[in-house]
């Protein structure tokens, strides 16, 4: 299974749709809350060029946001990059 890691803040709500659509399929994720720690939202920046949360890796592929997590999923990608790790 591939390592997940997941960039987001407290409240919000795209964020949240994520993480349940990823424990849905009982993906284990990590969490980097970047309103808690600004130096890991420049890092996401950084990494993403977005300042939107949620910004979601699958192993080194940078997903995006909730829209498209949920548009791999619809297309039935969503699982065989999960499985790839």
């Amino acid at each position: 299974m591939a390592s997940v890691l997941v960039y987001s803040t407290r409240i919000c709500p795209y964020c949240m749709m994520a993480k349940r659509l990823l424990q849905s399929k009982g993906v284990a994720y990590d969490e980097v809350l970047v309103d808690v720690d600004p130096a890991r939202r420049e890092e996401m920046m950084q990494r993403t060029g977005r300042r939107t949360v949620p910004q979601i890796f699958i192993g080194s592929t940078h997903v995006g946001g909730y829209d498209e997590l949920a548009a791999l999923d619809r297309a039935g990608k969503l699982d065989p990059l999960l499985k790839a790790g």
